[in-house]
């Protein structure tokens, strides 16, 4: 599986962004889905998964209730609706699969950026 993440950029604190994440290969309907994102200096960060077929979703804590992910199997595609932005959310933005909850995630993107100004 190859993954390709896009839609990061600049935005304005309070502001939306959507990335998305386009996958290669015919498996990506059976593959469980996340987020993460890694900020200069600190640790990569879990920020959201889906199941493969979008029937469970979770969040961490500090994305709960602004962030939104979602998938469309049939565009090979997974999705992050990122609202109510702040200066926190900087940070590089990765995509990342894994065979379902069992496994770690094995597949990873190559990364967008998401800068929020104040």
């Amino acid at each position: 599986v190859q993954l390709q993440a896009s839609g990061g950029g600049l935005v304005q604190a309070g502001g939306s962004l959507r990335l998305s994440c386009k996958a290669s290969g015919r498996t990506f309907s059976s593959y469980d889905m996340g987020w993460f994102r890694q900020a200069p200096g600190k640790a990569r960060e879990f920020v959201a998964g889906i199941t493969w077929n979008g029937g469970s979703t979770y969040y961490a804590d500090s994305v709960k209730g602004r962030f939104t992910i979602s998938r469309d199997n049939a565009k090979n595609t997974v999705y992050l609706q990122m609202n109510s932005l702040k200066p926190d959310d900087t940070a590089v933005y990765y995509c990342a699969s894994r065979r379902s909850a069992f496994y770690d995630y094995e597949y990873w993107g190559q990364g967008t950026q998401v800068t929020v100004s104040s």
